[in-house]
Formats: C-alpha cells, sequence, structure tokens
C-alpha cells in the first residue's frame, strides 16, 4: 500500500521509517514524503492511482494540510482517489470539524500513537 506522508517538519521521515521498517521491508507499506501541500499536488499528478492514503499534517507553511484535502477531494485526480488522514497538534473540536466536513477519512492528534496508527494501517491495507 503506497503511503503519502505530507509534512513541512524533514525529520518525520526517518520517524516513519524507524516505526515501519517491518512493513517497509515486507512490502507492505511504501511511503514517500511531501514537504508541503504544493509538493504533495505534484506528486499525485505525477504518480496518478498510486497512493491509496495520504497522512497529512495540517499546520504548514504555503498550502496548509486542510487545504491540500480541499484540493485532493475537489480536484479530478485519476480515480480510485486517495484517503486522507490528518495529522495534528491541533486537536480542537473546530478543527476536527472542518477536517471532517472537507472530507478528511480520519483525524489523528499529535504526538502519533503508532500502535494506533498501525493498525489503522493495517485495516486499511487489508480492505
Amino acid at each position: 500500500m503506497k503511503i503519502l506522508v505530507v509534512d513541512d517538519e524533514t525529520d518525520v521521515r526517518v520517524l516513519f521509517e524507524q516505526r515501519f521498517r517491518r512493513e517497509i521491508r515486507s512490502g507492505e507499506f511504501a511511503f514517500s514524503f511531501a514537504y508541503s501541500g504544493e509538493e504533495a499536488l505534484t506528486f499525485l499528478r505525477d504518480h496518478p492511482s498510486e497512493v491509496v492514503l495520504i497522512l497529512s499534517d495540517i499546520n504548514m507553511p504555503g498550502m496548509s494540510g486542510l487545504e491540500l484535502l480541499r484540493h485532493v477531494k475537489s480536484d479530478p485526480l485519476p480515480p480510485p482517489p486517495p484517503l486522507v488522514m490528518m495529522l495534528t497538534a491541533y486537536g480542537d473540536e473546530a478543527t476536527h470539524q472542518q477536517a471532517m466536513q472537507l472530507g478528511a477519512d480520519d483525524f489523528l492528534t499529535k504526538p502519533v500513537d503508532f500502535a494506533a496508527l498501525r493498525d489503522k494501517l493495517h485495516v486499511i491495507s487489508t480492505t
């Protein structure tokens, strides 16, 4: 399952590669990384229909994660459209509601509970 992680913090890449080492080695998950919303949209257009899930931070310079979500849900990307899971330090109800109204498929708060995230990714990969 191809997962695009979108976060302006570059150390997220090392963190995900360490926490999902086993799944990456087995080929269960393949991660790609984008460091802005704009970069994520370019990646999606350059790799049509590859990404199954986008894990996106909300608070990023330039295009926010919510703006990226709006583009992903409204732009004519090649099918099937990727699922979008928002990751944010802003776990307030207003941000959660806004993300869900824009079409987010899930919403997790930071610091990320990698065990819970792993469980969610396994469910998605088997459905």
